[in-house]
């Protein structure tokens, strides 16, 4: 079984994900789940990997992409995992990344 974090981790992560970063959320989503993706929210995460709704040609649709690295256990490894995701929808995509 995955790794769970605690609710006020997975609250706060989701708050910056969706506040701040809706565009990266969108690039990831578009390299791994839907070509066509217009948007993508970040629903949840655990220790195996990242969960989004996103949205497209075909509708509204949940997905699950699994980190880069592996299974994380630590808070610290979340955002090492979300800009490995970044990183790699970029190379997917063509685009440029921006730094870190």
């Amino acid at each position: 079984m995955p790794h769970p974090f605690p609710d006020d981790t997975v609250a706060a992560i989701l708050r910056h994900m969706n506040a701040d970063h809706a565009d990266d959320n969108t690039l990831i989503a578009r390299a791994f789940a839907d070509p066509s993706a217009t948007s993508a929210a970040m629903t949840g995460f655990d220790g195996a990997g990242g969960e989004w709704d996103v949205a497209g040609a075909g509708g509204v649709r949940a997905v699950r992409v699994p980190w880069p690295g592996g299974e994380i256990t630590e808070r610290t490894e979340v955002r090492r995992e979300i800009v490995a995701l970044y990183d790699r929808a970029c190379a997917v995509l063509g685009v440029t990344p921006r730094p870190h």
